[in-house]
């Protein structure tokens, strides 16, 4: 219904005195004024790492990221999965284009290869009308109080202020066609006299922000908290621009306030604000990959930091929630929120639409999973590999011995199936008939009785190895099946998992070198020792001119008391998350001077590779995310 004047009259005199920060790009119509309030905006220069920054990380860097269901990572983008290789158990859906698909993800893989065909309604597509977004200020097409038209409703509604941010508001502008999203939700914006208006009921909606529609988000009905409680968003337009000084620019090319960098929010679309950075805001979480997420996303039984914190340690786990208890949850947290800044707010009186996030979460969990990196508990105290204590039978199940002849000069890395990791130096393709992989293996001198020896079908090199220089120090070994199998099956073994990003781990983490190398007196070990290292970073400083960051990773400790040494070569530097998975983030390749601090270890490192690996052993195979 329409305003009574009065109440007209007095809500434009109250909202004149304020000045809108974007007031002057009002045109002249007739029009009534309502505004929402600025927020402070505090400098956060130190947050950011302006090294990271020249890498123009977004939301399709898998390496930052995980991509969602309807994509696939390449080369570390984030690409267009082809519709057919979604899973098929879902809930149909229908598109803008009169299409049904038969889950959300067919249709998003659809809309990936095609923007103009998105999301209209969960279930089939029926004559009930379309979804629609539109602002109440006539005069501009891109600011203004939000209105939302829902499928199978018959008047457009308004969304409500409580709950709305930008995460929302950039989800309304895409739909809107602004594809850099929104600038802000404050300002100044304008209703037109003849809009009808129902002032007892809003909309809240809740985005997760991989959406291109409102259509995806949340919706349910509320009872509204006056005029002053109704959202509104300003689309971002290129002559919006902040100095450069005050400002964050995105990769896609927006400006957002600095203020607002490192906040756990998307403020620039693309999330190129949340992927640099050295600490977070209050209000969210810093993933040890430099990406702050919001604190609501800690606990919430999917994993948002790529390196898996935010689910570490979590009591009543959200995982497995159908879509009406998540709505539920969803509407709990806005009820707490309303309590203090609204107490007349109501709950709300009815779900108007499917919760989408939910359902994205649901393919998720119907893609192929993988079995590996986890296995019983190994020692506390960590014992060095160079003079250390011999590894007992199950501490180490996914390292293999590599025999050539008589002797054991390397060792290997089981990933799963029937592939082994090793160094390029180890091996030759020549030779693969000469090779046997001994699982299993605690001491080459006294046999145990649980030995398994595997012989090999095909040896692997990087086509990019340079045996000068040591780069690219990477090799595939693939086992030969057994006559009676159709997989290779490795009884005591368990695969080490295979890392897809290069910041599942950092400098100073603790990680473990294990192998039948030398001791420092170059006195031959018989049995499998191993012990524990640091990762280093600036290894440049320790071999000048020949090592190279991008494919190579150093560790070791401050005195040199625990290192690899010859005989190592091949073997595994593996590192613990915090989900206690263990990754293979290293193959030992070279270095100097055995147990000297001055000269660390260096390995290939495999995250590096993850491509190159699953290109030969195939995705599926090596992970359960980003395939």
């Amino acid at each position: 219904m329409k305003l009574a004047p009065v109440v007209l009259l007095l809500l434009c005199f109250c909202l004149s005195s304020c000045e809108g920060k974007y007031g002057k790009r009002q045109k002249n119509q007739v029009t009534k004024k309502y505004e929402l309030p600025s927020a402070p905006a505090t400098p956060q220069e130190d947050l950011v790492d302006a090294k990271c920054l020249l890498k123009k990380y977004t939301h399709r860097s898998c390496s930052k990221v995980f991509c969602q269901p309807w994509e696939k990572c390449v080369d570390g983008t984030c690409i267009c999965k082809l519709p057919y290789q979604c899973p098929k158990d879902g809930t149909s859906v229908c598109s803008t284009n009169g299409k049904s698909f038969p889950t959300y993800c067919h249709l998003k893989s659809f809309e990936c290869l095609h923007p103009e065909a998105k999301f209209l309604n969960n279930g089939t597509c029926t004559a009930e009308g379309e979804f629609s977004v539109s602002f109440s200020d006539k005069s501009s097409d891109s600011r203004g109080i939000v209105t939302v038209k829902l499928v199978g409703q018959d008047k457009k509604m308004f969304i409500c202020k409580n709950n709305w941010g930008m995460v929302e508001a950039n989800v309304a502008c895409f739909d809107l066609g602004f594809q850099q999203g929104a600038l802000d939700t404050q300002g100044r914006f304008y209703y037109s006299e003849d809009l009808q208006i129902n002032s007892t009921e809003c909309l809240q909606v809740r985005c997760h922000g991989f959406e291109t529609s409102l259509a995806e988000c949340a919706f349910s009905k509320q009872s509204a908290p006056g005029y002053r409680g109704l959202a509104g968003v300003l689309c971002y337009a290129p002559d919006a621009d902040l100095p450069a000084r005050e400002s964050f620019r995105c990769v896609n090319g927006k400006h957002v306030p600095l203020a607002r960098a490192c906040n756990g929010v998307n403020d620039c679309g693309d999330q190129s604000d949340e992927l640099c950075c050295k600490g977070c805001q209050r209000g969210s979480l810093l993933c040890k990959s430099g990406v702050c997420i919001p604190n609501q996303h800690q606990c919430n039984g999917e994993v948002d930091c790529i390196t898996g914190e935010d689910e570490v340690g979590c009591e009543g786990s959200h995982v497995g929630r159908s879509a009406s208890s998540t709505l539920s949850r969803a509407s709990q947290d806005g009820l707490l929120r309303k309590g203090a800044g609204h107490p007349e707010v109501q709950e709300e009186t009815e779900i108007l639409a499917a919760d989408m996030d939910t359902e994205r979460k649901r393919i998720k969990s119907l893609l192929p999973r993988i079995s590996c990196g986890v296995k019983r508990p190994v020692h506390t105290r960590r014992k060095r590999i160079v003079g250390g204590r011999p590894a007992q039978a199950g501490d180490f199940p996914w390292q293999v011995a590599i025999k050539d002849g008589d002797k054991i000069n390397c060792g290997g890395i089981y990933i799963g199936g029937c592939w082994v990791l090793t160094a390029a130096h180890c091996v030759r393709p020549s030779r693969a008939h000469h090779y046997q992989v001994w699982t299993s293996l605690l001491d080459w001198i006294k046999l145990n009785s649980n030995i398994i020896v595997e012989r090999v079908e095909r040896v692997i090199i990087h086509e990019g190895y340079n045996g000068t220089t040591y780069q690219n120090d990477i090799a595939l070994i693939e086992i030969k099946k057994r006559s009676s199998q159709k997989e290779c099956v490795f009884s005591n073994s368990i695969p080490a998992c295979v890392p897809w990003s290069p910041y599942l781990f950092q400098p100073k983490d603790s990680c473990i070198i294990s192998g039948w190398g030398r001791e420092k007196d170059n006195q031959k070990v018989y049995s499998l020792r191993w012990g524990e290292v640091n990762l280093i970073s600036n290894c440049s400083q320790f071999y000048q001119n020949r090592y190279y960051e991008k494919e190579m990773e150093c560790a070791g400790t401050a005195d040199g008391s625990i290192d690899a040494c010859k005989g190592d070569s091949g073997g595994p530097l593996v590192c613990v998350d915090a989900s206690n998975v263990t990754y293979v983030w290293g193959i030992v390749s070279w270095g100097e001077n055995c147990g000297k601090p001055e000269f660390p270890g260096v390995y290939t490192k495999v995250a590096n590779y993850f491509d190159w690996i699953s290109y030969h052993v195939g995705r599926p195979l090596i992970s359960q995310h980003n395939i």
